[in-house]
This record gives structure tokens, C-alpha cells and sequence, in this order.
């Protein structure tokens, strides 16, 4: 016989089970499901004082509520519990996001959205009824989606899912083919343009002839790094989940790559410095891609640090024992707002200065990509007027560092 205890948690594991089957056979959402898993406690806990091991009805009264709760905080998103229009039961998410006074209030209140108290203000099934998208709940730039099923008794389980995350990665694709569209366009513009004044009687004149001619190799050039990059991209991106594991020799990768960079730099490439520690481990990784990586970074502090001012390299092994590239140039440094987007497609904290030095826009998203796909960490820390350190912090072989951190 099961003691008063035991037989409320193994009604409490039996409702959790059979509800949660149930409800993600219909949903096949797990997240939907575990919502709605909460309808089906709310029932089978009134259900369970039958039989004769049942607990007793004072038990019984303390045991559901607190299992719902319990159930309902255990859930990240907002979810609210509606009967008869009032609020009966809210996560903490929920009154996170809404306030701690919801709990009894009217639901169209509780929520303050005009398209969702429209909803919650209509009777009837809500069945197969499509989500709702509620703009401005919460901060001004948060997007959520409300989605209504319904429970026992007349009452509806509220779940609001923050698709803040989804709105802006769509728009950053948005962003992304319109600006593709904007780079390609405007040297093609200028070369269509140059074709037909060289049709007309100025294309007779040498000089003129030679003139727009360069323009256009120039113009067609920057097109085809445009396209190289974007295809750059395309490569690294589908390759994010498939972990490099090719033994490396960074320092000697690094050291070719100057000499490279030097050699076809001129007088700037005497500018080069690199302070490589000895006895370095190797890290797995993709060699073309770091070697990318090192030509976009060091290229990078060449053009934007000041004619005659050292690019310093360094390469060692931090206290934590991870790979540390450090390459840093003296030039006019970058103000902290820039920070934190340098790494998005396209943006440039001078448009202007990056177009002319050669830039796509694209050089650091690249590096960004390349960094997180060997499990790394790129930090970027800039002082106006005074230049800009980038780091690049990558695991040794067999090791794992946290990725993707961008630090002002």
C-alpha cells in the first residue's frame, strides 16, 4: 500500500506521462507540448481522488496547485492559465513579463495587446486557430506570438513564445540580399555607364579611352571580390558543423602569412612585426581557413593602421592554455558603438574609407564564421585614436574553448 506521499507522486508521474504522450502526438512540438501538458494535470489532478488509495480532499486541494505550479515555473516561456476570462494561474516567465498582479486580473488586461485581447475576448473552439503576433509586449523591440488550446472545464492555456531572436535573423537576411544587391549594383552601374560614353566620340580619345578602362578593371575587380567573399562565406557557413580536425602548425602558418603579406606590401610590409612564442602545440583545424583568416585580420591592421606605425603579431599560450593570435595596428581606432555590429555583413564604421581601401564589408563576418567553426573566441578591442587590438583565441588539438564571444 502506498503511503499518502507516495501515492501523490506516482498520480503526479502518471498525469505528466500520459499527458505529455498525448499532447506531442497531436503537436509533434516539444515545446507546445509541455505547454499543454499543463491542461492535462490540471484535469487528471481532479481525476485523481478516486479509488481507495486517493488522497484525502484537503491533500488533494494543496497537491494539484502545487504540481501545476511547479510544472508551469519549470517552463522558460510565458504561460498563462485562463478561465472565464481571468487569469487563474501564471509561470514565472509569465509574471515576469506581465507583472506579479496578473493573477486573477482579466486576461485582456493582464496581456495589454489589442490583437490578443481581441482574441481572448472571442468565445467559442479556438481550435486550428492560427497565432497571434503581438509587437511591443514587453520592451519596444521584443516580438512574441501568442498561441491559445484549450484545457478541461472551459479554460485556455496562454502561451506566449518570444520570436524576438527569429524577427531578427530574418531581418538581417533581408538586410543582407538588399546590401548584395547595393554592392554589386554600383559597380556595375558605373561600368554599363563607362561602355556607353566609350561608344560615343569621347571612346576615340587615347587618354580618355585608357582612363575608363582602368575605371572599369577597377570596378569589375571589386565585383569579383565581392563575389569571392560572398561565396567565401557561403562555404564556411555550411560548413559550421563539421569540426576541422587536421593538425595545424599556427605558428608556422602565421609566419608564412607575413612574409606573404610583407613581400607584397613594399615599404608598409617593413611595418610587419610578429612575436611568435617557441614550442607552440598545433590546433585542429581547417589550414585554408585560418589562413584566410590571418590574411583578413593582418591585411586588416595594414590598411587601417597609420603609414609607418608597426602591426605587431603575437602568438602564444595563455594561463588558460588555449592559442592566443593577438594582432594589433596603430591607426585611428574605432568608437565603441561600432563594436558589437563589426562582424555583421556588411557594416562598415566607415563606409567611405573601407570602399576605397579595397574593403567588401565582408572580411570580418568571414573571420567571425572561421572562428566559431574551430570553436574559438574572437574578442575586438579598439580605442580612438589609438588603434585596435583583435584576438583570436583557439583551442590546441583535443581541446574545446567556448566560441563565438565578441567582447568591446
Amino acid at each position: 500500500m502506498l503511503s499518502g506521499f507516495g501515492l501523490r507522486t506516482f498520480w503526479a508521474i502518471v498525469v505528466v506521462v500520459v499527458a505529455s504522450i498525448g499532447v506531442f502526438a497531436i503537436t509533434r512540438d516539444v515545446q507546445g507540448a509541455i505547454v499543454a501538458v499543463v491542461g492535462g494535470i490540471a484535469a487528471a489532478l481532479v481525476a485523481a481522488g478516486t479509488g481507495d488509495e486517493a488522497p484525502a480532499p484537503d491533500d488533494a486541494a494543496h497537491t494539484a496547485p502545487s504540481v501545476l505550479d511547479d510544472v508551469l515555473d519549470a517552463i522558460v516561456a510565458p504561460v498563462l492559465l485562463v478561465q472565464d476570462g481571468r487569469v487563474t494561474l501564471a509561470n514565472r516567465a509569465a509574471r515576469t513579463l506581465l507583472g506579479a498582479h496578473i493573477l486573477g486580473e482579466d486576461a485582456r488586461v493582464a496581456i495589454r495587446h489589442p490583437a490578443a485581447a481581441e482574441r481572448l475576448g472571442t468565445p467559442g473552439p479556438i481550435d486550428g486557430e492560427r497565432p497571434i503576433e503581438l509587437v511591443g509586449l514587453g520592451t519596444r523591440d521584443q516580438r512574441w506570438e501568442m498561441r491559445l488550446s484549450e484545457a478541461s472545464d472551459g479554460q485556455r492555456i496562454v502561451h506566449l513564445v518570444d520570436q524576438t531572436g527569429n524577427y531578427a535573423a530574418e531581418r538581417m537576411r533581408i538586410d543582407f540580399v538588399a546590401n548584395a544587391s547595393h554592392e554589386l549594383r554600383t559597380p556595375l552601374a558605373s561600368i554599363l555607364g563607362f561602355i556607353e560614353t566609350l561608344r560615343d566620340e569621347a571612346g576615340e580619345d587615347a587618354d580618355v579611352r585608357a582612363r575608363f578602362l582602368k575605371v572599369m578593371d577597377d570596378e569589375a575587380r571589386r565585383m569579383q571580390r565581392l563575389v569571392e567573399d560572398l561565396i567565401s562565406l557561403s562555404r564556411i557557413e555550411a560548413e559550421k558543423f563539421r569540426l576541422p580536425d587536421s593538425a595545424v602548425d599556427l605558428a608556422q602558418l602565421v609566419e608564412d602569412t607575413r612574409e606573404e603579406l610583407a613581400d607584397a606590401a613594399g615599404d608598409r610590409g617593413q611595418d610587419l612585426v610578429a612575436t611568435i612564442a617557441s614550442d607552440l602545440p598545433a590546433v585542429s583545424g581547417d589550414r585554408v581557413q585560418l589562413s584566410q583568416m590571418l590574411h583578413n585580420l593582418i591585411g586588416n591592421a595594414m590598411k587601417y593602421g597609420r603609414a609607418g606605425t608597426p602591426v605587431t603579431i603575437a602568438l602564444k599560450r595563455d594561463d588558460a592554455g588555449m592559442i592566443r593570435l593577438s594582432i594589433r595596428d596603430e591607426g585611428d581606432g574605432i568608437a565603441a558603438v561600432h563594436i558589437p555590429r563589426l562582424t555583421e555583413r556588411f557594416y562598415r564604421a566607415d563606409a567611405g574609407r573601407s570602399r576605397s581601401l579595397g574593403g567588401t564589408g565582408l572580411g570580418l563576418a568571414i573571420v567571425k564564421h572561421i572562428v566559431e567553426r574551430h570553436r574559438g573566441r574572437l574578442d575586438i578591442a579598439s580605442q580612438v585614436g589609438v588603434g585596435t587590438t583583435v584576438s583570436v583565441i583557439l583551442p590546441p588539438s583535443g581541446v574545446v574553448a567556448k566560441g563565438g564571444v565578441i567582447k568591446g
